[in-house]
């Protein structure tokens, strides 16, 4: 595999302190705005209709994204349009089942079309999209605790094992964070976004503390010979999902251009992460801190 030129990083000119400040300053910031969102809202992020439950017509119009936002007597959530002509996915959050009548008729009277305007009807109730919810928090809580599990596993001494779970948590607060700000809903799309994140944040952290801390050669050469294998590795899928993100906006599928989106975010908050607030806490304790 060919490498990107990473230049060696002359982190002898910065303290342990210097090093962490950005990434927690960052993560300061993003739990900020997600509590603030929560005390606001309710919810940290908005919720889609997998967990808020609600309604999503399939419509075929030649109106335009403004009449369609205006022909319902509840505001649509979301209005998106697919690959096939004239058509579109619209969405109510927080909806009950049986709205979705009321909703198709009002669609066939005030839209535009040349025949039938709403292709397709899906419901969610409220009482499902919840359970569904904490389904999938669940999920996300137990794969991080494998994760901090593993990492005490497999260095079995706290400060090692700490920066990796601190990292993770970093990596997926920040990204929700960023979801918030832009409004891009939590769904189970997005949370198997997350999910993946989990899954690169261990592997770059683990790649940086196996070679500092099990390889031979000096502290800044280990991490350095780290950087240019993690970093090649990082930076080649930011451009994959950023990639991804683009066509999947410009086709208009929108819960690939979110699940890439996130994706690239939340692999540029693991380059910080990882060589500056884990490796100032593995350079602490390599040089000063008390090895059990």
């Amino acid at each position: 595999m060919g490498y990107f030129d990473v230049p060696e990083v002359e982190y002898t000119r910065y303290s342990n302190r210097q090093l962490a400040a950005i990434p927690l300053a960052v993560l300061a910031v993003a739990l900020l705005v997600l509590t603030g969102t929560f005390l606001v809202t309710g919810s940290p992020v908005e919720l889609g209709m997998d967990f808020a439950g609600g309604a999503e017509l399939t419509i075929e119009t030649t109106s335009s994204e403004a009449e369609i936002q205006q022909a319902f007597d509840v505001e649509p959530d979301s209005i998106q349009s697919t690959q096939a002509e004239n058509q579109y996915l619209v969405q109510f959050a927080g909806l009950e089942v049986d709205d979705i009548d009321g909703l198709s008729d009002q669609a066939e009277a005030n839209l535009a079309g040349d025949g039938e305007i709403v292709q397709q009807e899906s419901t969610a109730s409220p009482s499902f999209a919840e359970q569904t919810q904490q389904t999938a928090l669940l999920g996300i809580a137990v794969a991080f605790l494998g994760m901090s599990v593993i990492a005490f596993l497999l260095f079995r001494t706290f400060v090692p094992s700490i920066a990796i779970v601190a990292s993770a948590f970093s990596d997926l607060v920040i990204p929700l964070a960023f979801m918030s700000i832009v409004g891009i809903q939590l769904s189970l799309g997005t949370v198997a976004a997350l999910l993946m994140l989990i899954g690169y944040s261990v592997d770059s952290d683990i790649l940086l503390n196996n070679h500092i801390l099990r390889r031979e050669g000096d502290f800044y050469e280990s991490t350095h010979r780290a950087m240019r294998t993690g970093i090649t590795m990082t930076v080649t899928s930011m451009m994959a999902m950023l990639v991804m993100g683009v066509t999947a906006y410009l086709f208009g599928v929108e819960l690939l251009a979110s699940i890439g989106i996130i994706l690239f975010v939340g692999l540029a908050t693991d380059l910080m992460n990882t060589y500056m607030l884990n490796l100032s806490l593995l350079r602490w304790y390599k040089f000063e801190g008390v090895r059990r």
